[in-house]
């Protein structure tokens, strides 16, 4: 089989790239036609720079199964595609994962998944390599910027060479690192001619039985390449301490040991290579094995029997960032010097809604009922859950919440308890895996209130577009789909479309709802207040933000009540004990003019 080489042609072009932007440059590179993805953070960026090629078809899909999905599609008809995801994303692609490895390509195909270790924006911390190795995926986990340009353009060779779809994996540094990368030429791939092939694409039990055994032999000449890929490599100092890294790791490890170490870099990272790691540990005294989450690696390394010391996970922690701070105190290394300072005078940021965001009249008024459970879900609108709010009391994954409120609702209505459910998930997470949930609540005949709160925009991963914003990935125009009129066709016969900045009309909706026996939908519509508007918007939304709150010193009382709303615009000044609106954050939403109740807050402009 070919051995792909680090990189390609080169036109010796240097750039400044994060990892995200090199996985796309990478891909270009390679003559990728098609890439499908769903934003979310560390993984946004690359379908976003994808889309800044003519050369390639890129689309936000309605979630990650349909991404791989699309992509695998795209495959099999003979162009090499790419779908891009964040971890938890591959869990929503699963079922296709599986089955694809059996089945093999005919054009490559790539999928990206974005680690994040720590959970700085995600529900859960998992390590998706233990993907690759269920799912018999060829795996390649680059470390820097010029890694993920070279690991992305040898990928499609490697992919084609061995029949075999290719998993990459990154972690949240290596997405978002910036370092130098050479760049080269977009690669001339003909497409490649699609033939009727069911025994390959058609996976009946009967040909999938075949296709296991082959998926096996498969794995055997990928082990075999493994040995050989340039992607694995040693290097070998004085002594004998060793470094067994990947990804990110591998920097770390370096940044703590120098040279006082030998290292074993893993960028082919499934099949591993049994015998470059036994005779790199046969050489060694200690070897220490560096890589986030889970113990992949060193359980390889263990089951190889091999005869020096390893020291991993029952040193090293099993979750968050492996840091070249954390490694030195799991070690007992010294660091560098830093300045010590007083702790105790840090003031803590509590994650807040922007000024204007359409979520917070909504959650200020169901943070007031007491008679309901609030399931909720994926998107900037879990910040509910917090302080001033409390308006949100359960949080799993995309599209939960509707499911979970069917649940809740069921049990309390067979136990007699009295309590109500409102579900809420936003217009993005509702196309995203939502409909089905509700598809699910209406067939089960269910009485939940169900909110979709429609910001018109995918605000939380930095307003991407969706089915229901009326714009392409590429930002052309397309079909809008109405979200009243998809819930109106699945079953729901009550359905409200409200302004969630009206808390009168918050609370009349609610009611209204609450009283009924059956399923009910309610769309809050108002844009992100970040949004840069469309025309579109700027239509519907004709008066939007037109104005600013100004507080009447005279007849603020200094109750505070106002920021009860938790609005960042808002704050109190502790010598005049009045209330104060910073005129260069607020943007006119009336929530807080709602809440006082001394009419000490006006319109302004």
């Amino acid at each position: 089989m070919k051995i792909p080489e680090k990189g390609g042609k080169r036109s010796y072009m240097r750039q400044l790239m994060t990892g995200d932007e090199a996985v796309a440059r990478g891909a270009y590179e390679a003559g990728v036609r098609h890439a499908a993805a769903y934003p979310g953070t560390p993984s946004t960026e690359i379908l976003e720079n994808l889309s800044g090629y003519k050369e390639i078809e890129t689309e936000w899909a309605p979630n990650e199964k349909v991404a791989l999905e699309s992509a695998i599609g795209a495959a099999i008809a003979g162009v090499r595609s790419m779908a891009s995801m964040k971890h938890v994303g591959v869990n929503v692609a699963a079922d296709p994962l599986f089955t694809w490895a059996y089945m093999g390509v005919n054009a490559g195909n790539v999928l990206v998944t974005a680690d994040e270790p720590g959970m700085y924006s995600s529900q859960n911390e998992q390590d998706n390599r233990n993907y690759a190795k269920a799912a018999r995926w060829a795996m390649l986990e680059p470390s820097d910027s010029q890694e993920c340009l070279d690991m992305v353009r040898a990928a499609y060779t490697l992919s084609e060479s061995y029949n075999t779809p290719i998993m990459i994996r990154m972690t949240t540094r290596v997405c978002h690192s910036k370092s130098i990368v050479e760049l080269g030429e977009r690669e001339d791939v003909p497409v490649k001619a699609w033939e009727k092939n069911p025994s390959k694409y058609v996976c009946l039990p009967a040909i999938a039985r075949n296709l296991r055994v082959k998926l096996e032999e498969r794995m055997q000449e990928l082990e075999a390449y493994s040995e050989e890929s340039p992607f694995n490599h040693v290097e070998y100092n004085e002594g004998k301490v060793g470094v067994i890294a990947s990804g990110i790791c591998y920097y770390y490890g370096k940044e703590v040991f120098g040279e006082e170490a030998s290292y074993l870099k893993l960028g082919f990272t499934n099949p591993l290579p049994a015998k470059m790691i036994k005779d790199f540990c046969d050489r060694m005294e200690t070897v220490y094995i560096l890589e986030e989450n889970d113990p992949y690696i060193q359980g390889s390394v263990e089951r190889l029997g091999v005869s020096c010391k390893i020291i991993g996970k029952e040193t090293f922690p099993p979750y968050g960032e492996m840091t070249p701070d954390v490694i030195r105190r799991c070690i007992q290394k010294p660091g560098y010097e830093t300045i010590d300072f007083d702790r105790s005078k840090l003031i803590a940021r509590t994650p807040a809604f922007c000024a204007g965001c359409p979520h917070r009249g909504l959650f200020y008024r169901l943070g007031k009922r007491k008679d309901i459970m609030i399931s909720g879900d994926i998107g900037c609108y879990t910040l509910a859950a917090g302080k001033p709010f409390g308006a949100m009391d359960s949080t799993v994954c995309m599209g939960a919440s509707f499911s979970i409120g069917h649940g809740a609702q069921k049990a309390f209505n067979q136990t007699g308890s009295g309590k109500r459910v409102v579900a809420v998930l936003g217009d993005s997470t509702f196309f995203h895996t939502g409909i089905n949930s509700l598809i699910n609540t209406v067939y089960n005949k269910s009485n939940t209130v169900n909110i979709i709160l429609d910001n018109r925009i995918t605000g939380m991963t930095g307003h991407q577009d969706n089915p229901g914003t009326g714009f392409t990935a590429k930002g052309e125009p397309t079909t809008l789909i109405k979200i009243e009129d998809l819930v109106r066709a699945i079953g729901i016969r009550h359905v409200r479309v409200i302004d969630p900045n009206h808390l009168q009309e918050v609370d009349e909706a609610m009611d209204a709802c609450l009283a009924l026996d059956e399923p009910s939908v309610i769309i809050t519509r108002w844009p992100c207040a970040l949004k840069k508007f469309s025309q579109a918007d700027q239509d519907e939304f004709a008066d939007l933000f037109v104005t600013r709150n100004k507080v009447l010193a005279d007849k603020c009382g200094g109750c505070k009540l106002c920021l009860k709303a938790g609005c960042p615009a808002m704050s109190f000044d502790k010598e005049t004990k009045k209330a104060v609106i910073h005129q260069a954050q607020c943007v006119g939403c009336d929530v807080c003019m709602q809440i006082c109740k001394q009419d000490a807050i006006v319109k302004e402009g």
